[in-house]
């Protein structure tokens, strides 16, 4: 029997040397991580009207072509995404997937963290961010900023893809929970500010944070999260993830509570096992009502798959 599980990063770089993906250009520094490959912005996008999915027996091409597109931007020299608005990008890379293995695609977690909104769109797919097997085919991203614009030029990378060989018929789950008691003092976690600017995706360390984000103090242990308010808190648990396993974490459990946590889900081989365990950070958005958040109230869940081979 075929073995099962995500495929490691030795594993990885071998599916450009076949072909298995392809790109104008060589894997940057970096690319290839331990369970996932970053996917990389082409040379332009398209603001859209609205979302959409191609359905079976069509293309993204063909549906571009039914007055979808409001406009191109061009990323050459690098362009503003607006928050509120919809955009498609062509991405770098291109895939011809063998039998029996597939993809599935998460944001990375510095894409959550700044509240912007991507989805994988391929040809012919009835969901986001999975690629069937068997699949050959340009990949698209959905991008949407939901609290701040981004400032974003070609190379940058706002998603990541694991690939898989089968699925386990098991998969290990643990539930984490909300850590609302900090030590005195000192905040349980940030609200993001409105009407704060541009987020370069490039200038590491050049944005003032009191700019974009607000401190937010518990009262008795619990919060109220306002609706569509976007806020970064941490979990009660420390998680751990071991060398031969790779998670993700559920970005919707709709039985914990009407809010959403967690948009960049993917926690690598390995994760906290060299600090005895380290804390999740957690990107939360409550829909539609206020929320009433109270210290360890279940907010996640962590989905555990075993790795085909460990990671280098």
């Amino acid at each position: 029997m075929t073995a099962s599980g995500i495929l490691p990063d030795h594993r990885l770089k071998t599916l450009f040397d076949t072909g298995v993906i392809s790109a104008d250009t060589p894997p940057a520094e970096g690319q290839i991580q331990p369970a996932s490959i970053d996917l990389r912005l082409g040379s332009h996008a398209w603001r859209l009207r609205a979302s959409f999915l191609p359905g079976p027996g069509r293309t993204v091409s063909d549906r571009l072509n039914e007055d979808v597109v409001m406009h191109t931007v061009d990323l050459t020299n690098g362009a503003v995404l607006e928050t509120g608005c919809v955009y498609l990008a062509p991405l770098q890379e291109r895939l011809k997937l063998p039998p029996g293995l597939s993809a599935a695609m998460n944001p990375k977690n510095s894409t959550g963290r700044i509240d912007v909104f991507t989805r994988l769109v391929t040809n012919r797919s009835r969901a986001f961010d999975e690629v069937p097997t068997g699949y050959s085919g340009p990949l698209y991203l959905e991008v949407s900023p939901r609290t701040f614009p981004i400032m974003v030029r070609p190379g940058d990378r706002l998603a990541q893809i694991r690939f898989k060989k089968k699925r386990p018929d098991a998969l290990k789950e643990k539930v984490v929970s909300i850590d609302l008691e900090p030590p005195a003092g000192q905040p349980a976690g940030y609200r993001a500010k409105h009407h704060s600017g541009v987020v370069d995706l490039r200038g590491i360390g050049a944005h003032d944070a009191a700019q974009f984000w607000e401190p937010v103090y518990p009262r008795d242990g619990r919060i109220v999260l306002n609706p569509e308010e976007f806020y970064i808190l941490v979990s009660r648990e420390t998680v751990k993830v071991a060398p031969n396993e790779a998670a993700e974490m559920a970005p919707i459990a709709p039985e914990l509570g009407e809010f959403r946590a967690h948009y960049a889900g993917f926690f690598d081989p390995g994760f906290g096992t060299n600090t005895g365990g380290s804390r999740a950070v957690l990107e939360v958005r409550s829909r539609d009502v206020p929320f009433i958040l109270e210290h360890g109230q279940p907010v996640a869940k962590l989905i555990y798959e075993p790795m085909l081979a460990k990671p280098a």
